[in-house]
């Protein structure tokens, strides 16, 4: 199925709309539910604001027609980690329900695997749906290892702020932005990690054991990102060596 890539600014407005209306509703029911305080409100509410002029603007700037199918079930997902990044704030002032806290990051983290699919299926995969889902992967990441560093200390916080600190160090060194081939392994620790870090938090697993689980995470993550960066490097030097050749030659 083609894409239609005729754009409309009206229909762009109602899909972005929509999304901020619905992440609205989840923060009004979850604070009727929990009874959660002014941090939960103020930082669930900075989340569907965020996430709303973001999605404007990336979608203005694409020129796609909407979200389709794909999107729209990752736009579902960014509504629950908006959710659960509300349940976190609050979680300062107040426990929150695991249960609920739980059970809104596990059905973020199955629809992971769902959007991927809607879009090959559908022929709607696009580079703005690939850097959407992306970021909501690492925005969770990034809260669950805020709720776990409350009782296992900031060092967890090292597995949410890598990717972050990847995205930083990118911008002073440019060979960080180097395409990276396909890696099964990549993948498979990128999902693990959301697992992990829900694992330690469901509060299931002795406190000694679900800090082996987080370490876990976080040992595998280094090792990820390590080797991806040693590969840009050692290929940012070959092909230096290849223009300095060049440019000899000629």
């Amino acid at each position: 199925m083609a894409l239609n890539n005729t754009y409309d600014a009206r229909l762009v407005q109602q899909e972005t709309a929509l999304g901020a209306g619905v992440q609205i509703l989840v923060l009004t029911l979850l604070g009727t539910a929990i009874g959660m305080g002014p941090a939960g409100w103020l930082t669930g509410l900075a989340f569907a604001v965020a996430t709303w002029a973001v999605l404007s603007r990336a979608l203005h700037r694409s020129r796609l027609r909407s979200f389709g199918p794909a999107n729209r079930v990752t736009l579902g997902r960014s509504i629950l980690v908006g959710g659960v990044t509300a349940l976190v704030a609050d979680s300062f002032q107040s426990p929150p329900p695991l249960s609920l806290l739980v059970g809104l990051t596990a059905v973020a983290l199955i629809l992971d695997g769902v959007d991927g699919k809607v879009a090959r299926r559908t022929g709607t995969s696009t580079a703005l749906g690939a850097r959407f889902d992306m970021e909501v992967d690492a925005f969770l990441i990034l809260v669950l290892s805020v709720y776990v560093s409350m009782a296992h200390g900031p060092w967890v916080l090292l597995i949410g702020g890598m990717r972050y600190a990847f995205v930083a160090a990118a911008r002073f060194w440019p060979w960080l932005n180097a395409p990276l081939p396909p890696s099964t392994a990549r993948k498979t620790v990128a999902a693990t990690q959301g697992v992990f870090l829900l694992v330690a938090a469901s509060g299931l697993l002795p406190h000694l054991a679900a800090t082996a689980v987080v370490a876990t995470a976080l040992a595998t993550l280094v090792w990820s990102f390590g080797r991806d960066v040693l590969w840009l490097y050692r290929t940012s030097q070959v092909e230096e060596v290849v223009a300095t050749e060049e440019l000899v030659a000629a």
